[in-house]
């Protein structure tokens, strides 16, 4: 049997068992494809983005916009932007889902949801 020329494509073993192929993989809270594509890792941190931010909206009594967009930056903000440096997004549906979230957030604030967004983040 020859060895195949492609090593993606070739088969690994450890102690005789077969390593599965695997098309992405979580390293430090980062997921990266096999072609490093940080797609799956942006969509994965948009939704939980997404979901974040909505129970900051439903939990706090309050809708003092200080005190929300505070939360949003605590425990949002934070998701979004770990490890960047890593899986920055240079494609513009990637950079838009991210930006979504944001956007989708400060729109539901009081007062904020005719303006626009460039208004709304000043």
């Amino acid at each position: 049997m020859r060895p195949t020329l492609n090593p993606l494509l070739a088969s690994y073993h450890i102690c005789g068992s077969v390593l599965p192929h695997v098309t992405c993989c979580r390293d430090l809270g980062v997921v990266l494809t096999s072609e490093l594509s940080p797609s799956v890792h942006i969509s994965e941190i948009t939704v939980k983005g997404h979901q974040r931010a909505n129970a900051i909206l439903r939990c706090f009594e309050s809708r003092d916009r200080d005190l929300l967009v505070r939360a949003f930056v605590t425990y949002v903000r934070t998701l979004m932007e770990y490890n960047c440096v890593v899986w920055s997004p240079d494609l513009k549906r990637e950079i838009e889902a991210i930006e979504t979230v944001q956007r989708r957030f400060t729109k539901r604030l009081t007062g904020l949801k005719k303006l626009s967004y460039g208004q709304r983040l000043k």
